[in-house]
């Protein structure tokens, strides 16, 4: 049962979830750094925007994403005509999904460990002469580093789980776009309850053990601390 076949989807999804968390945890960590150092008209209108993929069904935020990147959507039209490049039905356009549905997360994340710096420290080490830059890297993200890999792991977790967006925006294409979500759905689907058991075990496995790593990780830091 465990051959290449079966394995296929969670190659994909690990693949798909890597590459969408790597790019949110670089991205919702700059933005959530320079929201949480400034106020300025409109901030709550970009953080609601943000925050929305969160609380809007992935079926929604499939649509969105057929509607700007689709075809015949506003950036999807010119990608297409000028570049040659279409992430509909492509295992690109789940990854765009994975990001758009994981970005709150991190986001979140990012912003409540920043909030939970002391900036006394960082304006010690900027009246002692260090750069902007070098405050962040030096003070600010390792002490912000547990919120930021609380953020991390929960936001690759969101990613591998993505269904709705992606089968909305990529599509089900065996052994193309085929996550472990969609496969699920479709085993079940075509009444192959054992395969989608396999890989619903699979799933809680990857997610139970993310979890109680990332507690054992908190509490072992607390202690030291």
């Amino acid at each position: 049962m465990f051959d290449q076949t079966f394995l296929q989807p969670f190659f994909l999804s690990f693949k798909i979830a890597s590459i969408a968390t790597f790019f949110d945890f670089i991205v919702a960590t700059l933005i959530a750094r320079m929201l949480s150092t400034r106020q300025f008209p409109g901030k709550s209108i970009i953080e609601a925007i943000i925050l929305l993929p969160l609380i809007l069904p992935p079926t929604v935020v499939g649509f969105g994403l057929l509607f700007v990147f689709g075809k015949k959507g506003i950036i999807g039209k010119f990608l297409d005509q000028f570049l040659h490049i279409q992430l509909v039905f492509t295992w690109w356009g789940a990854v765009l999904a994975a990001i758009i549905v994981a970005f709150p997360l991190m986001y979140q994340s990012a912003q409540a460990a920043f909030y939970r710096v002391d900036p006394k420290l960082e304006q010690a080490a900027k009246t002692l002469g260090a750069s902007n830059w070098k405050v962040f890297l030096t003070i600010t993200l390792p002490l912000a580093w547990p919120g930021l890999l609380a953020g991390f792991i929960l936001s690759f977790a969101r990613a591998l789980g993505e269904f709705g967006a992606t089968l909305m925006f990529a599509g089900f294409i065996p052994r193309k776009t085929e996550t472990i979500p969609l496969a699920i759905y479709f085993a079940v689907e075509r009444g192959d309850m054992k395969l989608a058991g396999l890989w619903v075990a699979m799933m809680v496995f990857i997610g139970f053990g993310s979890v109680l790593w990332l507690n054992w990780w908190s509490r072992k830091k607390i202690q030291q601390g």
